[in-house]
């Protein structure tokens, strides 16, 4: 079922990158797995899934030391400054910064690892209040102050679009972030990359593809429904 599943997704961001003009190589599909157990993971390794995205850092590390240690792990959901020392050095990078104090708090475990951590700038483009992310016209001043930390690289922008029942709703959100991205990249800001935009989840990741997503988040397409009682 999950590699039947992680086969179908793998098709339609083809099938996106095809409709765009873009090559396959230039979008990577991580598959969300929080909630699923160990078991289920190794069925999406099995299926070829080489990147996954966790919401809560225990999690993460639970699986991080259970499984092959060539998998890449990203920690999507909102990270507290208390749990940063579990996550550097764990995760490849780190979605959700979307604050200077959090950043900072990254940069001083980088360093104490005598590591190097990429992070993406959250933007909470459809300014939900219930969504974490700086606002859209607040970006560029986190991403210039977090760039100027040790040992923290900026990679990119993220954001968490609503739900809705028609993906092209969407549209709007994922190309406001990629108009945000290319100005900041525009602006040649030493330490700031901006190739990394991580949007799109199981109901529009083909329209964030279409408009730019460098990174898309499948869960429940990949995994079904999450069981939240775990």
């Amino acid at each position: 079922m999950i590699a039947e599943n992680y086969r179908d997704v793998e098709e339609n961001v083809r099938k996106a990158c095809e409709r765009s003009g873009r090559d396959r190589s230039e979008v990577t599909l991580i598959a969300v797995s929080k909630t699923k157990p160990v078991s289920m993971i190794r069925e999406a390794v099995d299926a070829g899934a080489v990147d996954f995205g966790e919401n809560k850092v225990q999690e993460l590390c639970e699986k991080y030391e259970q499984l092959p240690k060539d998998l890449r792990w990203h920690l999507i959901g909102h990270l507290q400054r208390n749990k940063v020392k579990y996550v550097v050095g764990r995760a490849v990078l780190i979605h959700s910064v979307d604050s200077l104090r959090l950043a900072e708090e990254i940069s001083k475990e980088a360093v104490k690892k005598d590591i190097q951590a990429s992070i993406l700038v959250e933007v909470n483009v459809a300014e939900e209040e219930s969504k974490f992310g700086v606002k859209v016209e607040d970006t560029e001043e986190l991403v210039r102050k977090a760039a100027l930390l040790p040992n923290i690289h900026v990679q990119g922008l993220m954001t968490i679009a609503p739900y809705v029942e028609d993906p092209e709703a969407n549209r709007p959100i994922f190309r406001r972030l990629c108009k945000l991205a290319v100005d900041i990249k525009m602006k040649n800001i030493d330490n700031v990359h901006m190739d990394v935009l991580s949007m799109g989840m199981t109901g529009d990741y083909q329209v964030a593809i279409e408009e730019g997503a460098t990174m898309v988040r499948v869960g429940t397409g990949i995994f079904g429904d999450r069981n939240y009682t775990v």
